[in-house]
């Protein structure tokens, strides 16, 4: 198992309009190409010396190859949306995980 982790920062200005797009739109949207089996959206509680309010994104997908197809066929679209409705008010980093056991 594969956790495709995306970690956001978003300016406070924003928030509210981005946290309801995460949960109404995009999540079930990136769920929909049927590459992930589920998600999740987790708070990281540290505050930031820039401010703004940080959120981690979890993504649970079976494979690295069906990981791979998803940054091919869908990352970039799925990108340029957030980055048209959020631009400066957000900076994200990728992490790909993989799952060595579970207790």
């Amino acid at each position: 198992m594969i956790i495709y982790n995306v970690t956001t920062n978003i300016h406070e200005s924003v928030h509210d309009q981005w946290l309801k797009w995460m949960q109404e739109k995009h999540i079930p949207e990136i769920l929909a190409t049927n590459k992930f089996s589920s998600a999740r959206i987790v708070k990281v509680l540290v505050e930031e010396e820039m401010g703004g309010i940080t959120y981690s994104v979890q993504y649970i997908t079976d494979s690295k190859e069906t990981l791979e197809k998803f940054y091919v066929e869908d990352e970039p679209e799925f990108h340029r949306e957030a980055l048209g409705l959020f631009a400066d008010k957000m900076l994200s980093f990728r992490t790909e995980l993989e799952v060595i056991s579970e207790h």
